[in-house]
């Protein structure tokens, strides 16, 4: 006997016994959401329903059955409540509002007795036995026994299942309907790991279950469809998770009240150019983890990025009125609401023509350089100098400190790698990942320099904040440190812990040099102006070793203060570490 069958018999014999004696009078109603022939069956199906929902109650029916219903509610507020559940597919479609008059004994939750329910006067018969071969409980089904009941699925109910599927990263196919060999294995999968016999058919118990913790997911995520007039875009958001925080052109952006979700709502007057431009910009931003699949081309671009905290999705298309999209970030370890999330965000997303941000939406307040729209852009760890010494792009620097990156860039987004590093005379080797072009490589000067000669310093004393190294300007001291050591020279001038791996320069340009971190010796504190570089025969042996050998400076040019300055400029490097 099926659900339906059973509770149209205990509504008639409710009728029959109800005859003469007139309703009891209910002040409270109930959303009944199915029933069960067996308490354990029951009880498995209450704890479910807890899970994902409040207010759930368990009740034994006068017809033996057992009940599980939500509630109590005011009558007029039930039919609202069971709107939205059914719409929100939290609850079956055929649930329905129960005036709790068929309800006896309460078995969920355990010891809690019923409110506002009168037992009836007159017991009900007992059921007739249920046939267990022809009808059997959804828990106990055979593989035959369930692919009988899945027959009786309507396509919606097998897109439902396939969406489940997918949401727990059991099935990657399209969501079709159709029960193929990829659906079949999902299905196998999600049974294994739910401790369930792999057949690759589900029961309807396993089926319900499956499914109810899709729309527990979908239902606390609160996911609406949101209309941005002046961003120009409409778009499925989980408002229970974020709420709108300002327009910071050229972003809508969405954050939590606590933990690192977030949207982004993307709209932008411009063309192709802009997209790009768009692109880059956005790989800067400390919410788009480094290591992620990136495609841009033909109109459109993605980004996709995930690190121990987080995981960013953005996407973005040109339409007629310029560059518009979306992006999500997402705690890490939250995958099925991560999914379900996207998914209906892509499914759901639609600009609306006519309409975009205007460029000077937002806070003038909030500008700030390490800010863009209001989102902190990336920033390294660390950032330093060095000095070109190949065509190719290879990089001399200082070693100390190298060790602790996790990894290395030059000019803000190649990558490098060490490929030398002698500790002892501070100096290492990096190469780009991709080759480089730079403007200029160093020259070195093979004639010792003149004591007290004036010698300048070419560095990124700020980080890459100007966007260009500086020149800092001083003397050469003592062809030896303090130590006596002739592989390092003594100078006079104050840096700053960026010029650290520049080149050192004489009046004509030439390398003499390569600039030193200052020493941190424990209970020794020099004078500002003291530093040390280590010299020109030092470079030249270290890159030898490694296979390379710098052209020799004219010693007999001298160049001015603005000369000096283009060739340091064109031959130094940005070299950052990140962790």
């Amino acid at each position: 006997m099926t659900f339906m069958q059973q509770t149209l018999r205990s509504v008639l014999t409710c009728i029959l016994l109800w005859v003469g004696h007139g309703a009891l009078a209910q002040n409270v109603a109930w959303v009944q959401v199915e029933a069960s022939p067996t308490l354990s069956q029951a009880e498995a199906r209450a704890r479910l329903y807890a899970n994902a929902l409040g207010n759930v109650s368990g009740f034994r029916l006068t017809s033996g059955w057992y009940a599980i219903a939500l509630g109590p509610y005011a009558p007029e507020d039930a039919p609202s409540v069971l709107r939205g559940l059914r719409a929100s597919r939290s609850i079956p479609a055929d649930s329905f509002i129960a005036d709790g008059n068929l309800f006896r004994d309460q078995f969920w939750p355990v010891g809690v007795q019923p409110g506002g329910v009168t037992p009836l006067i007159v017991p009900a018969p007992e059921p007739a036995p249920l046939d267990p071969v022809a009808e059997p409980t959804p828990g106990e089904e055979t593989p035959a026994q369930a692919r009988a009941s899945e027959q009786r699925l309507t396509r919606a109910d097998r897109e439902e299942i396939q969406r489940a599927l997918q949401a727990g990263g059991h099935y990657s196919s399209r969501i079709d309907g159709s029960f193929g060999r990829g659906t079949r294995s999902a299905m196998a999968r999600w049974q294994a790991e739910n401790g369930y016999e792999t057949t690759g058919v589900l029961t309807t118990l396993q089926r319900q279950e499956l499914v109810s913790a899709l729309r527990a997911a979908v239902s606390a995520l609160g996911m609406s469809t949101y209309v941005d007039d002046a961003a120009g875009i409409e778009i499925d958001l989980p408002l229970s998770e974020v709420t709108f925080a300002a327009y910071e052109a050229p972003f809508a952006r969405f954050e939590a009240a606590n933990g690192p979700a977030q949207v982004l709502l993307i709209s932008q007057s411009g063309n192709s150019d802009t997209l790009r431009g768009l692109y880059d910009v956005l790989q800067t931003l400390e919410i788009v983890p480094v290591d992620g699949d990136r495609t841009v081309g033909q109109g459109r671009f993605r980004i996709e990025g995930a690190n121990a905290d987080i995981v960013t999705h953005i996407e973005a298309i040109l339409t007629t009125d310029g560059v518009k999209g979306f992006g999500l970030v997402w705690p890490q370890g939250d995958e099925l609401r991560r999914k379900l999330t996207l998914d209906a965000m892509q499914a759901s997303f639609q600009p609306i023509a006519g309409t975009v941000l205007p460029d000077t939406a937002g806070d003038r307040a909030l500008q700030r350089p390490d800010l863009l729209s209001g989102l902190q852009i990336r920033q390294s760890d660390r950032a330093f100098s060095g000095v070109y010494v190949s065509s190719d792009g290879a990089v001399l620097t200082a070693s100390a400190g190298l060790e602790a990156c996790a990894r290395i860039t030059l000019e803000d987004e190649v990558g490098a790698q060490i490929t030398a590093q002698n500790d002892a005379l501070g100096l290492a080797l990096l190469r780009p990942v991709d080759p480089l072009a730079p403007l200029g490589v160093g020259r070195l000067q093979a004639e010792p320099p003149r004591l007290n000669s004036e010698i300048a310093v070419a560095g990124y004393s700020y980080g890459g904040v100007l966007g260009a190294p500086t020149l800092s300007f001083g003397r050469l001291t003592d062809l030896r440190d303090l130590s006596g050591d002739e592989a390092r020279s003594r100078l006079a001038l104050v840096t700053r812990p960026g010029d650290a791996g520049g080149p050192v320069l004489d009046a004509g340009g030439g390398v003499i040099g390569l600039l030193l971190p200052r020493a941190t010796d424990a209970g020794q504190s020099l004078p500002g102006d003291v530093q040390f570089a280590a010299d020109a025969a030092t470079v030249a042996a270290f890159l030898g070793e490694a296979g390379i050998t710098l052209q020799s400076a004219d010693g007999t040019k001298t160049l001015d203060a603005a000369e000096i300055e283009q060739l340091g400029a064109d031959m130094t490097v940005l070299v950052e570490c990140w962790n």
